[in-house]
């Protein structure tokens, strides 16, 4: 099979029952076990190898972007979406300075005057406002600076294997988007064994028999002394309950899988009504983020709740945001829609060991 793949092509030939039982129910769950893809091929009635190996083909394809650890920057950092105003004719310029930096993570060309959207995780809320103010000395532009201060409901977990119009369509049931406060500053408190955890698996595991026997093997070389797969075992499992880690799985790639008409739309609403509009809006199965971040009117910018919306279809997430105005948000809005990506990584956690 080819190693790259574009949205267009129908995927869904070339994988059969079991593949897609991998890429709908191994999102999250995977297990934290010594030999995990003998777990999967057991619940799935396949050996060991086979396990495996469907996961590195569906990788090497391009419908997984990783296995592994999706970490959770807002906790482990210092994370902020931040957005420029950059000029046609400097895009390009401009793009590469801010994707130079190993602390973006993610970076989105958007269609409006605020178009390039990006997000910075550093291992402390001094270096990531170091790091802004540099992009803006370097590049000239003015930094829209937009860090979460509450999560109501984020999760890019949602089944592909359909022919779903938008992402979560299949889905009946509602999700819990209770309001939950975000810090600006980094998680403070980690041991060494976790924060070099973090670091190790911040790009995803080994696909291995044992990866994490391999992620114990390449941490005992870090640390220089003995790391024993337990160890691994019940450090993943604790940074998972703290909330460092969201969910063990495989990460799949939604534009590959058909879901490119993502829209980001962003809502003026009363700030003595935002925590109950804000899990009402969270709360429905079509709403993939939902998030609290500050205005700013000094840079005329008066949005307080973001949503994203997945889908294959632009006119389906359209008729989903006019369902969300006339229903649920009464507010002004604007729709941002991404046109292209620009850099998109995991976050990287490196100033956590210091």
């Amino acid at each position: 099979m080819s190693s790259t793949r574009s949205a267009a092509d129908d995927w869904r030939e070339t994988i059969d029952e079991t593949d897609a039982a991998i890429v709908d129910g191994y999102q999250s769950g995977f297990p934290i076990a010594e030999r995990p893809f003998r777990v999967v091929g057991d619940a799935l009635g396949i050996d060991e190898d086979e396990a495996l190996d469907r996961v590195r083909r569906l990788r090497e394809d391009g419908i997984f972007r990783r296995f592994g650890a999706v970490l959770n920057p807002p906790v482990i950092g210092s994370s902020t979406l931040a957005a420029v105003k950059a000029p046609e004719d400097r895009f390009d310029e401009i793009a590469e300075v801010i994707n130079g930096y190993r602390q973006v993570n993610h970076n989105y060309a958007r269609d409006h005057e605020w178009n390039m959207w990006f997000v910075v995780t550093a291992g402390s809320q001094e270096t990531r406002d170091r790091i802004l103010e540099e992009i803006e000395e370097r590049t000239g532009c003015t930094v829209l600076v937009l860090p979460m201060l509450t999560d109501y409901y984020i999760d890019l977990e949602f089944p592909v294997v359909n022919a779903d119009s938008f992402a979560r369509e299949s889905l009946e049931d509602g999700t819990d988007a209770s309001a939950t406060r975000i810090s600006e500053d980094a998680a403070g408190g980690l041991s060494p064994l976790d924060a070099a955890l973090l670091l190790a698996i911040q790009d995803g595991f080994p696909l291995s028999r044992t990866p994490y026997d391999d992620i114990a093997a390449e941490l005992a070389t870090d640390l220089e002394c003995e790391v024993c797969v337990e160890e691994v075992l019940e450090g993943v499992s604790r940074l998972q309950d703290e909330g460092c880690i969201k969910r063990v799985g495989c990460i799949v790639n939604h534009v590959v899988t058909g879901f490119d008409a993502n829209c980001m739309v962003v809502w003026d609403v009363p700030d003595d009504r935002l925590d109950e509009w804000g899990e009402r809006a969270g709360s429905l199965p079509y709403v993939t983020l939902c998030y609290h971040r500050p205005r700013r009117p000094d840079l005329e910018w008066p949005y307080n709740l973001f949503t994203m919306i997945h889908g294959r279809d632009q006119s389906a997430v359209d008729a989903k945001i006019d369902e969300l105005t006339e229903e649920y948000l009464p507010v002004t809005h604007e729709r941002l829609y991404s046109t292209e990506t620009l850099k998109q990584t995991g976050a990287q956690y490196e100033a956590l060991v210091s």
